[in-house]
């Protein structure tokens, strides 16, 4: 055996690949730290999803100020009328601040002061024997209120699980597509502020043996969870009550009848349009119980406000309903909407009104009835420019072709 046969073999290094291997140091810390920068901006595109910062600066901001409404409209600003400077910045900032934490059960309110107690004292110091031990709480602060914020985000996670829940069950209590009648071009949408919403669409034969279509749009009073669970009651009533109704106008007292039961004292009242189309005559007969006018668009460019009718359902059981007849014709566009489409705001809170939508609708030609519904939000959108909505927007539009 030779010596170089005892030898130990030393490691060999692992193959380097040859292109890695023909750059010079510098090189390879530049790629090195190229490869944590695309790192780096993986981990932004993910918690961004691909917005620009622009775009998340606009997002809080929309965000912070929807947040700062809320709890602004609970806070008594009475008592601070008549106060000035600093003195008034202070107990302004004060009584928003337990608005805040009023919103916390009992046990994160107490959480979140001792968090901001141990946050102020900042260090504790103390003495065992000759050594003087310093320790900084300002770490458990931090601790304690990032458990807050997890028990926040689970009940936001929950609820919003619910909400999901219930604008799927809302989905199913409208149709998906419209009813498909020769002669006419039937279209909806519907958009939502929140999760789920309180507008009711409706296009429906009550007898399909029959020739009469009904159509409806409403608008419960309120928004959110309280507004879907009426407009679900809502929906059921209208379906059962239109079986037997003889007209639009013996249906609208019906729902007002059962609508005035249920409205809390007229706090959770229900604009509504109702209209029953014979489709072999076309003639329209319609009941307006408090709701936008909507807009009879003729083939002629000539327009017409469909106003007859009353209260909206659940104010006076005693009220009483009008009913009016008008005649489609060929070209003739009606258009039905919820007063979320004029209400919506712009970043200088001035709103898109009743004008801004005629001059929409006169800007069209021969559009359908769904493109026509696309260009009216599409207005509405341009005009918002990012602003937040606060109101369920519903259009539903009726072509005679």
């Amino acid at each position: 055996m030779t010596v170089a046969e005892k030898e130990p073999k030393s490691p060999q290094p692992p193959p380097v690949p040859e292109d890695e291997a023909a750059l010079s140091g510098r090189d390879r810390r530049r790629r090195k730290v190229k490869e944590r920068f695309r790192g780096l901006n993986r981990f932004w595109q993910r918690i961004s999803e691909g917005l620009e910062v622009q775009q998340l600066w606009e997002q809080f901001h929309r965000e912070a100020h929807a947040s700062y409404e809320l709890y602004r409209k609970e806070v008594d600003w009475t008592p601070r009328e008549h106060e000035r400077g600093m003195r008034r910045a202070w107990r302004m900032a004060r009584d928003l601040f337990w608005v805040i934490v009023m919103k916390l059960s009992p046990a994160r309110r107490v959480m979140l002061l001792l968090a901001l107690g141990v946050g102020l004292l900042g260090a504790v110091s103390f003495t065992v024997g000759k050594t003087s031990i310093v320790i900084d709480i300002r770490s458990l602060a931090f601790a304690i209120l990032l458990v807050l914020l997890v028990l926040e985000l689970a009940d936001r996670v929950t609820m919003k699980r619910d909400l999901e829940i219930a604008r799927e069950i809302q989905h199913w209590l409208v149709p998906e597509s419209p009813p498909v009648v020769a002669g006419l071009d039937i279209a909806f949408v519907s958009r939502p502020a929140n999760t789920v919403g309180g507008d009711y669409y409706d296009a429906f034969f009550p007898d399909p043996k029959s020739k009469r279509l009904l159509l409806a749009t409403a608008d419960v009073a309120g928004k959110s969870v309280p507004a879907a669970i009426l407009m679900a009651t809502f929906q059921a009533s209208l379906h059962s009550f239109a079986q037997d109704s003889d007209d639009p106008l013996h249906l609208a007292e019906r729902l007002n009848d059962f609508a005035c039961t249920r409205s809390m004292d007229g706090r959770r009242f229900t604009t509504a349009f109702l209209a029953e189309l014979n489709v072999e005559r076309l003639s329209l007969r319609y009941v307006n119980a408090g709701h936008n006018f909507p807009v009879l668009k003729r083939a002629t460019g000539k327009w017409e406000r469909l106003e007859r009718g009353g209260l909206p359902f659940g104010i006076d059981a005693q009220g009483r309903y009008e009913s009016d007849v008008v005649h489609l014709e060929k070209g003739d566009l009606l258009f039905i909407f919820t007063d979320g489409l004029v209400e919506a705001i712009d970043p200088s809170n001035q709103e898109f009104g009743d004008q801004r939508m005629l001059d929409a609708l006169g800007a069209l030609r021969t559009e359908t009835a769904a493109e026509t519904i696309g260009a009216l939000l599409d207005a509405v959108d341009r005009f918002r420019a990012g602003a937040r909505r606060y109101d369920d927007i519903t259009c539903l539009a009726v072509r005679v072709e």
